[in-house]
Parts: C-alpha cells; sequence; structure tokens
C-alpha cells in the first residue's frame, strides 16, 4: 500500500468517527431504538467505490470498533458490527451486479444495515418480537440511503476528478 493510499484511508477513517461522533451529539429519535441518520456510512460509500472492497470493508469495521469503544458499549458495537457487515456484504453484491447506481446500492446499504441490527438483536434478546420494529427501520433505512446515496455519488464523482488529472 503507497502513502497517499495509506493517508486516504486514514482521512477516510478520521471523517467517518467524525461524522459518527457528530451524530452522537445529534438527539435524533426516530420512535425506534437504534435509527440513525447514518452520517458516517457516506464515508463507507464513498470508499466502496473509489478503493478497493477490502480497504473500504477494513475502513467499516475500524469505524465501528472505535465508535464502539469511544462513545458506546459492547452491546451496541456488536448490533453495529452485524448490520455493518451485512450492509457492507450487500452493497458489494449489489455494486459487482452492477444493477444498481451508487444511490440504489446505498438504498440497499442502509435497509440491510438495519435488518442485520434486528436479526443480531433478536438472537441476543431471544425475542422475535423485535421484527415489529423492522418496517419503521426499513423506512428510515431507505431514507437514510438515499439521502447518503446522493451525497456520496457527488463526493465520488469530485473525487474521481481529483484522482485523474
Amino acid at each position: 500500500m503507497n502513502t497517499r493510499k495509506i493517508a486516504y484511508l486514514g482521512l477516510l477513517i478520521a471523517l467517518a468517527f467524525v461524522f459518527s461522533y457528530v451524530e452522537f451529539l445529534i438527539p435524533v429519535n426516530f420512535g425506534v431504538p437504534g435509527a440513525k441518520l447514518g452520517l458516517a456510512n457516506l464515508v463507507i460509500i464513498v470508499a466502496l467505490y473509489t478503493l478497493n472492497e477490502r480497504d473500504a470493508f477494513l475502513l467499516s469495521v475500524i469505524r465501528i470498533v472505535l465508535v464502539g469503544f469511544t462513545f458506546g458499549s459492547m452491546a451496541s458495537m456488536l448490533y453495529s458490527l452485524a448490520g455493518g457487515v451485512l450492509s457492507f456484504a450487500v452493497m458489494v453484491l449489489a455494486k459487482r451486479a452492477k444493477l444498481l447506481a451508487l444511490t440504489g446500492v446505498s438504498v440497499l446499504g442502509g435497509v440491510f444495515h438495519n435488518i442485520g441490527q434486528i436479526l443480531m438483536a433478536i438472537w441476543v434478546l431471544h425475542t422475535a418480537s423485535l421484527v415489529y420494529y423492522l418496517p419503521v427501520l426499513l423506512l428510515a433505512g431507505s431514507l437514510s440511503g438515499i439521502a447518503i446515496g446522493v451525497l456520496g455519488a457527488m463526493v465520488t464523482r469530485r473525487i474521481q476528478k481529483i484522482v485523474t488529472r
């Protein structure tokens, strides 16, 4: 890995961490525990389209672990990891299939992040009734995915212009 790529990856990790912190400071209540705006996912989707998949995945996991230790708990980190890994896997598959634009891939990421978290919560708490939160979380994930996807597409285009100069 060259120095420029390491610096870029470090910058993205820092940016994702800052976005997570900003989100932590904003008390947004969607009526469902765990529902958030997903600001840091902007960095993850940009990384997925500007780095290789391995580096983007590394960024995602590092962000989740750092944020979990800094602002959360082991339980919140576990839920975030479940959502983040499932979300990332689905986004990679969707990107490879080339059936959706970046915004569509982002929507899938938002939706499957929530699905992963709910599945982990059901498994940990042994409570299938948590599935009732899913409709609201899927709507929140879709709306967040659209916003993150639109912004991600704009940022990715700008980064690719800079890199190709």
